[in-house]
């Protein structure tokens, strides 16, 4: 049948297919996921503060650092922030708040600055990370874990909903600003949401809660706080919601509201991305020795904080550099900081590019150690190789997908700046060039095991 011109084309619905919407209605989605991230969630925390303390045989170790940490991205990127509402603290904080929570509401503080919080909190856990070595650490990961996890009993017996997810978790931040880039939405249909009076995916009913991350679907346009934990669609009484596929990087074409502390969370992911591979290479005691002869001390936290902060700070200054030159190039009455917002989340592509590549090497080098350690559990002692593919063939793969997020980010920027003529973009691109040779030459060198 043919289209009629002005008619728009509907996006695929995935709740349309009967077995999929029944599911995600019935009292069995999420549970059924969120119980057995407990179970395997409760393990791990055990064999972390009981288990051995060497990292390579410790199973806790191996599936959160060598499995969890390197495909979380991937589930941001395929199914936007799913695995939030899946995650065993939230599933912990709900379980609290039902039995002595007091559903006060969030603090004005948190609400203000919560987004601000998640970007230090993500900052200062990566660097406590490197100081104290948290990785290489059964216990350390252990502790920090048990630390979450009363972080999150004490938000959740005091604040409604949740407050710790929202405004406090260190990965929220990361998780917002993937599910950006995301291939799935979840969106109200606005004809029908306009005349809606019950606002349920917001409130809720008797029988489910509301929106735990605190989104009223008529006013959603982005998928950075969206959970896709269902309550809306099982309260929902007009059949509104739908949950849709849709073209990885799509939202970030046009954010309506650019936020400040979301571009430059992602610009400083970059630099995060840096040092987490300049820390890795064999040359690392090298560049510790040219830092300490400016600081005058071998004290490994003085050096490993100049180095991390530099590389946090150089992304920052070139983005603002870039954005300074973009301006003067427009020759409009745009300002620095508003360029700087807007493009900021052009680099995403590249950040979860740079992330993707990075962890690449973790799960490929050194996956085998959570089928060992696995077996382990069930008193097999096994060992050997724990590569999964050579270097090389590892290191192609980076490349591969270090290039494909300098498309997308190099795209993103045509989108945003849709305006704006070849010279005035010439320097984000630029910008997008220096910043993927960069990883390309970090990766291309040799890389040592943290764990």
């Amino acid at each position: 049948m043919e289209r009629k011109p002005n008619e728009i084309k509907q996006p695929i619905n995935l709740l349309d297919i009967p077995f999929v919407k029944r599911f995600i209605q019935s009292k069995w989605y999420p549970g059924i996921f969120q119980w057995a991230t407990m179970v395997v969630f409760s393990v791990i925390v055990f064999e972390l503060v009981i288990g051995t303390v060497n990292p390579s045989k410790n199973f806790g170790t191996s599936l959160t650092w060598v499995l969890w940490w390197p495909i979380i991205p991937v589930l941001f990127i395929v199914a936007g922030r799913f695995w939030c509402a899946i995650c065993p603290f939230g599933k912990l904080s709900d379980i609290v708040r039902k039995l002595v929570g007091s559903e006060r509401p969030m603090p004005k503080f948190l609400k203000k600055y919560g987004i601000w919080l998640i970007d230090l909190f993500f900052i200062l856990i990566t660097w406590s990370d490197h100081v104290w070595g948290i990785v290489e650490s059964p216990r350390g990961s252990g502790y920090l874990l048990l630390a979450l996890v009363t972080m999150v009993v004490g938000t959740s017996v005091f604040y409604e909903r949740r407050t710790f997810c929202k405004t406090l978790c260190f990965l929220g931040g990361l998780a917002g600003n993937y599910s950006r880039a995301g291939m799935v939405e979840l969106r109200g249909t606005p004809d029908i949401c306009r005349t809606c009076k019950t606002q349920s995916c917001f409130k809720g009913n008797e029988q489910v809660e509301g929106c735990p991350m605190f989104q009223f679907v008529r006013t959603m346009d982005s998928s950075a706080d969206c959970n896709l934990c269902g309550n809306c669609v099982k309260t929902c009484p007009n059949n509104s919601i739908h949950i849709s596929p849709r073209i990885p990087t799509k939202e970030l074409w046009g954010i309506k509201k650019p936020k400040l502390e979301h571009a430059a969370l992602a610009t400083v992911i970059m630099g995060i991305v840096f040092v987490q591979n300049i820390t890795m290479l064999e040359i690392w005691e090298d560049i510790l020795g040219v830092i300490g002869s400016v600081t005058g001390t071998v004290n490994y936290t003085v050096n490993f904080t100049v180095a991390f902060v530099l590389s946090m700070l150089l992304p920052v200054l070139l983005l603002m550099g870039t954005a300074k030159t973009s301006v003067l190039l427009k020759g409009n009455s745009e300002k620095v900081k508003e360029n700087f917002v807007r493009f900021g989340y052009a680099i995403i592509p590249l950040d979860l590019a740079g992330h993707l590549a990075h962890n690449l090497f973790h799960i490929l080098t050194e996956g085998k150690a959570i089928w060992f350690n696995t077996a382990g559990l069930f008193g097999a002692n096994i060992s050997g190789e724990l590569s999964l593919l050579s270097g090389s063939t590892v290191q192609f793969m980076q490349y591969g997908i270090i290039l494909l997020g300098f498309i997308c980010s190099v795209y993103t920027i045509n989108r945003i700046g849709k305006k704006a003529s070849f010279t005035q973009l010439a320097p984000y691109y630029a910008l997008m060039i220096v910043l993927t040779v960069a990883n390309l030459y970090l990766f291309a060198l040799p890389m040592v095991h943290r764990v």
